[in-house]
C-alpha cells in the first residue's frame, strides 16, 4: 500500500443503492405506491452506459427524503427466476428509517392495507423494526430509532474494537472451515 497517497475525501452519503427488478412498474407500484417514494427518474436505456454494448434495460430511481435514491433495473433479456428468490435478512436487506414517532404503527397500517405480509415490530435496543419483502425477492426494514439510540451508540462506540477482535478470534476457525472452497459469484 502506497503511503505518501493523499486520504481519499470522505464519502458523505449513498447517492443510490440499486437492484435488478422482475418488472418495472411492479416495482413503481409498490415502491411509489405502498411506501410512498416518488418515482424521480425511469431512464429507457439501449446499451449500458459509458460502453457500446447493446443491452436494452430500464433504469428507476426513487427518491427518498433526504435526495438518497433507491434504483432498479430491468433487463428481460438476461432476467432469471434465481434473481428473485427471497433471502434471509442475514443475506441481504435494506433498512429504510422513519423519524416519525408513529412511523411504525403507519409503515404497518399501510403493508396491511395493501395485503403485503410483514413481521414485527422487533425491539432491538436502540431501534425498533418491521421486516418485509418487495415484489422483487429483497428484505426490506423500516426502523425508527428509540429514545436511548444516541446514548447506546456512544457506548458501543468505545466497545467496537474489542468486541471486533474477539468475535474474529472467536470464529475464524468455524468460517475457514465452511468457506474454503468457496469463491465469490460475480
Amino acid at each position: 500500500m502506497n503511503q505518501t497517497a493523499a486520504a481519499p475525501p470522505a464519502l458523505s452519503n449513498f447517492h443510490h443503492v440499486a437492484f435488478r427488478c422482475r418488472d418495472a412498474e411492479e416495482t413503481r407500484r409498490f415502491y411509489e405506491g405502498v411506501l410512498g417514494l416518488p418515482l424521480s427518474i425511469a431512464l429507457d436505456l439501449a446499451e449500458i452506459s459509458g460502453t457500446d454494448t447493446r443491452l436494452e434495460y430500464m433504469h428507476l430511481f426513487f427518491r427518498l427524503e433526504d435526495g438518497n435514491f433507491i434504483a432498479f433495473f430491468d433487463a428481460p433479456d438476461s432476467v432469471r427466476p434465481e434473481h428473485f428468490r427471497k433471502q434471509s435478512g442475514f443475506n441481504r436487506h435494506l433498512a429504510f428509517e422513519t423519524r416519525a414517532a408513529d412511523g411504525l404503527e403507519r409503515y404497518m397500517e399501510r403493508l396491511r392495507a395493501h395485503g403485503v405480509e410483514f413481521w414485527g415490530p422487533l425491539d432491538h435496543g436502540f431501534v425498533t423494526s418491521i421486516y418485509f419483502y418487495d415484489p422483487n425477492g429483497i428484505n426490506l426494514e423500516i426502523t425508527c430509532r428509540t429514545a436511548g439510540y444516541d446514548a447506546i451508540l456512544a457506548e458501543e462506540a468505545l466497545r467496537k474494537d474489542a468486541a471486533l477482535a474477539a468475535w474474529t478470534e472467536r470464529t475464524r476457525g468455524r468460517k475457514a472451515e465452511r468457506l474454503a472452497d468457496a469463491t465469490p459469484q460475480a
